[in-house]
């Protein structure tokens, strides 16, 4: 068989049991492939002579692109030829940070004909995370929004420059890449081991970890998340993630492209419910993937008066709570579904199409992936740690993390992968999420690491020591706080707090922004450790009561930092 005959047989075992999990997780198995290049081998057979609409773009003012699967395989076809004629050469890195617009799409399928490697970056980046992605991704090419190139103005290096949606002086246009052929050649097979992404997600180090996905890890292990949504030919799909976060390759590439899905996309400046609900009813979208952040959002409309074409709903992030479950049943009468899966992996547990759900959990391992919960000794336990089999290893597995070794040994010693979060399983299989092992925490749909926080805080002369935990939020899920001892000498006060507070969002990315402040002592092992348990247990009994610390501060305290 040819690759692309099996990586086919592979999915399509999946769709004819997509609702038979007893079947699809006992009978798949990961297509075995020397190479692969999934935009060449996958993606461009499906797209010949394929009229049907494969990405699908709608802005809140109105307009709209539809691009067919021909057209976006001799768009992106374009594209690799002229990357190629710029320089970029199989195993090049590339930073790539747009929004959602169709060139996305376009850069994404054309580096991977290349053999090109992706970094995938937000928008929302501040000038350090940047130089970070420089010198740790070795970055050669950069593609960027016009209205972004000034970013890079001062950050050093010899790196080809692209600008998308107008011209920069000094930047090669994107609009050129009209002027190249639709018919390209590669320069030789690719490997499927050969790299194709380099995602940084955040950890309890002071850096980013730098994780690497290959030619096959990404596109071939999403078929495990193709399963769990529940994709099919034909479908229209929309997912809410933002691009440069590992979501948005999941679900707005390749687990509808895998099935032959159209990807929807409405772009919003403020997220507006009423305006989503009457986009999805207007466009028959028929599967919606949306973080608990925006759920909570939708139930506050009656879901019963927006006449929606969707058959499977989903959500990513974080858990569900029972209340949107309910609205959403009552509304629309489907069953709201959610999973699980990291930076570091494709969909490794979750409640798939048709099956039973039990309120609170996670669901069960899907196709592809042995999962266990291990105690600290390794032990397979009722409650433990997250953790993946690697024999056999499952294809959605990263390779490593790029430039930490130690690291990668560390959370795959003994044959298992560790993924840092505790979960607990029931006599079913059913695994429900507890927590992260470590400090990591979410704030709306993104990964916070203290520590990095705790790095900007301690940079200004009043601040001696800085713990960063999460504060409850009925909206956001939760929002970064900072509890803070003083350097002698600086006393408490608001002015204090609104200084702090515009010190460290002048330092940090606006998602990481933090937006609660407190001054008091921090809690201590005897070793002299913060523990950050107990800060966490206590704000969360304050939320409950909605209570505040004697001497906290919100951002919303403070006129000026409201925006």
């Amino acid at each position: 068989m040819t690759p692309r005959e099996k990586f086919l047989a592979a999915r399509d075992f999946l769709v004819a049991h997509r609702n038979d999990y007893e079947t699809a997780y006992n009978g798949f198995r990961w297509p075995d492939l020397d190479h692969f290049n999934w935009a060449l081998d996958h993606f461009d057979p499906m797209a010949a002579n394929n009229s049907r609409v494969a990405l699908w773009v709608v802005n809140e003012d109105g307009g709209e692109v539809k691009v067919s699967f021909q057209e976006m395989a001799e768009r992106s076809n374009r594209v690799a030829n002229f990357l190629r004629a710029h320089g970029v050469k199989r195993g090049d890195r590339m930073l790539l940070m747009l929004g959602n617009v169709v060139p996305l799409w376009e850069l994404t399928l054309a580096a991977i004909k290349l053999g090109a490697v992706i970094i995938p970056a937000t928008t929302l980046l501040a000038r350090i995370d940047l130089i970070d992605r420089f010198e740790r991704g070795n970055v050669r090419h950069v593609v960027v929004g016009a209205q972004d190139a000034a970013k890079f103005a001062d950050i050093p290096g010899d790196y080809t420059r692209i600008s998308v949606g107008g011209a920069v002086e000094g930047w090669l246009d994107f609009a050129d890449t009209a002027n190249h052929p639709s018919a390209f050649t590669a320069d030789g097979p690719t490997k499927a081991t050969d790299p194709l992404l380099l995602y940084f997600t955040s950890g309890t180090t002071s850096k980013p970890k730098l994780v690497e996905h290959s030619q096959q890890s990404y596109p071939v292990g999403h078929l495990a998340t193709m399963y769990w949504i529940g994709l099919r030919e034909g479908d229209i799909h929309l997912n809410i993630s933002s691009p440069g976060w590992a979501k948005h390759a999941w679900s707005c590439v390749f687990a509808p492209w895998n099935a032959g899905a159209t990807v929807f996309i409405y772009n919003f400046t403020r997220f507006n419910a009423k305006a989503m609900l009457e986009t999805l009813a207007r466009c028959a979208v028929t599967t919606l993937c949306a973080p608990p952040t925006v759920w909570r959002m939708l139930i506050q409309e009656d879901l019963s008066m927006y006449p929606v074409k969707l058959r499977e709903v989903i959500g990513a992030g974080e858990p569900l709570n029972p209340e949107i479950l309910e609205q959403v049943q009552k509304g629309w009468h489907l069953t709201l579904r959610d999973g699980y899966g990291q930076t570091e992996t494709t969909a490794q547990i979750g409640n798939s199409p048709g099956q039973e759900l039990k309120p609170g959990s996670m669901g069960r391992p899907m196709p592809g992936y042995t999962i266990a919960l291990l105690d600290p000794d390794g032990h397979p336990a009722e409650e433990g740690e997250i953790s993946i089999k690697l024999d056999p290893r499952p294809v959605g597995l990263m390779v490593g993390y790029k430039d930490d070794p130690e690291k990668t040994r560390e959370v795959t010693a003994g044959g298992w992968y560790r993924t840092g979060d505790v979960a607990m399983r029931d006599a079913d299989g059913y695994i429900t999420y507890v927590g992260r092992a470590d400090d990591v925490f979410k704030a709306s749909d993104y990964r916070i690491s203290p520590f990095e926080l705790e790095s900007v805080l301690i940079e200004h002369e009043a601040v001696a020591e800085a713990a960063v935990v999460p504060s409850p939020d009925p909206v956001r899920l939760a929002v970064p706080k900072a509890v803070i001892t003083l350097v002698q000498g600086h006393k408490p006060s608001p002015e204090l707090a609104e200084d702090i507070l515009r010190f460290t969002r002048e330092r940090l990315a606006p998602y990481k922004r933090i937006r609660r402040l407190e001054f008091a002592e921090l809690p201590k092992t005897i070793s002299g450790k913060i523990r950050r348990v107990e800060l966490r247990k206590t704000e969360n009994t304050r939320q409950k009561v909605g209570e505040r610390g004697p001497l906290e501060f919100w951002e919303d305290d403070f006129p000026a930092l409201r925006h």
